[in-house]
Parts: C-alpha cells; sequence; structure tokens
C-alpha cells in the first residue's frame, strides 16, 4: 500500500497544515477554541467534569471501557465521550494528561459513528507503563500499543479524516507531530469527534484536555 499511503500522508498534511520533514510531521501549534467546550455534550456523564476556559478536567467512574468483542467476547460501551458532530474531512486535536495509576486507564480522542463503528486514540495505562494506544472498532475492536512520548508529560493527540480513513498523530511538543496508525473508518458524512476517558480496571481516574481544535471543510 506505499503508494496509497503516501498519497493519503499528503492528503493529511494539506488537511492540516503540516510539512513532512524525514518522516515526522511538523505543525503548527494549534490555537484553542474554548468556545468547543460550550458546543459539546455527554455520552455516558463521568463522575464529575470542570470546565475553566479551554481545559476540562473529567474523572471517570469505575469500570467504564470502550472496547467490542475480540479476544475473549469481552464488549463494553460505558466509558465517557464528550462530543460534537463533524461533517466530511475534518482535523481534531488536543493537549491531554491524567493520572495514570491503573490497568487499562486511559484518555485520549474518539471519533464514532455508534457502538460499533469508532475509533479512539491516546494514553492508556498497561502492565505499569504509559503506552500510545489506538483502536479502530468495526463490529470488533482492533488495537495497537507502542511507547508513549512521555511517561508524566501531556501528550498532544491529533485525528485527520480524509474519506473514508483515519491518520492519528501524536506529539510531545505540539510542533512535531509523528503518525502513529491509519485505518478504514465508514464514509458517514457527519460523525461525532471529542473526548474519551475511562477507567476499565480501577475506581476511577482524574483527566484533562486543553487547547481544543476542530478544523472542518478543509480538502
Amino acid at each position: 500500500m506505499g503508494m496509497d499511503r503516501r498519497k493519503f500522508m499528503g492528503q493529511s498534511a494539506l488537511v492540516a497544515g503540516a510539512l513532512t520533514l524525514n518522516g515526522i510531521e511538523a505543525w503548527a501549534s494549534p490555537a484553542p477554541q474554548a468556545d468547543l467546550l460550550s458546543r459539546m455534550k455527554w455520552m455516558n456523564e463521568p463522575a464529575s467534569a470542570k470546565i475553566d476556559g479551554s481545559e476540562i478536567t473529567v474523572r471517570s467512574r469505575a469500570k467504564t471501557d470502550f472496547w467490542q468483542k475480540t479476544f475473549d467476547g469481552y464488549a463494553a460501551d460505558s466509558g465517557h465521550f464528550y462530543h460534537l458532530p463533524a461533517s466530511g474531512d475534518f482535523t481534531f486535536s488536543a493537549l491531554i494528561n491524567g493520572k495514570y495509576a491503573t490497568q487499562y486507564d486511559q484518555a485520549g480522542l474518539m471519533v464514532r459513528i455508534d457502538a460499533e463503528n469508532w475509533m479512539r486514540c491516546g494514553t492508556e495505562f498497561v502492565d505499569g507503563k504509559r503506552y500510545a494506544s489506538v483502536v479502530f472498532t468495526r463490529t470488533y475492536s482492533d488495537g495497537s500499543t507502542l511507547p508513549d512520548l512521555s511517561e508524566t508529560e501531556p501528550i498532544w493527540w491529533r485525528v485527520v479524516r480524509k474519506n473514508n480513513s483515519i491518520e492519528t498523530f501524536c506529539s510531545l511538543d505540539g510542533g512535531k507531530f509523528m503518525s502513529v496508525r491509519m485505518g478504514y473508518f465508514p464514509t458517514q458524512p457527519t460523525v461525532e469527534v471529542g473526548l474519551m476517558c475511562a477507567a476499565p480496571s480501577g475506581s476511577g481516574f482524574d483527566a484533562s484536555f486543553k487547547a481544543l481544535k476542530l478544523e472542518t471543510g478543509t480538502a
């Protein structure tokens, strides 16, 4: 898929205003859009949520998760998703951190059609370490991980939807972004995009999200 992927990467750069340098995506740091938070709504309300300017801090409820069937038949759609609609091609990003401490604590971005068609990406706590995690779900969940960019610092995450694909990127400084994974996503014209967090194993989990930016209708 070499040529198709290179073409997609080039299109993604146009959507998000990026330049590619030695395989690393170089982006302008996104300006915050505080008004996005006021336009969003919850799927599965968390234990608590507080908005302060362009930042929202969230406390996940216990035993919450997003996963569908793969490996052992386990299915959960109880995680927290703070979202708004987006149509066509778009880029969505945020700066994310959390008090990761218990197995599978997770916080990141999500693009969703319904319980069996969604994508989530962000930091997930696995076996005592932080990982950059991406899950694509089309009836069955398909997950992948790689070592997180930091064990303590907040991470910039960005999703770029283009036609029938989504590509995920992460960055430590908000200036240079690394492509983490690209996958198929259904071509439904309007989807929901936003922030997600969950605490599958523990009693709860605190996460923070700020500097949200959504760009839509770009070619």
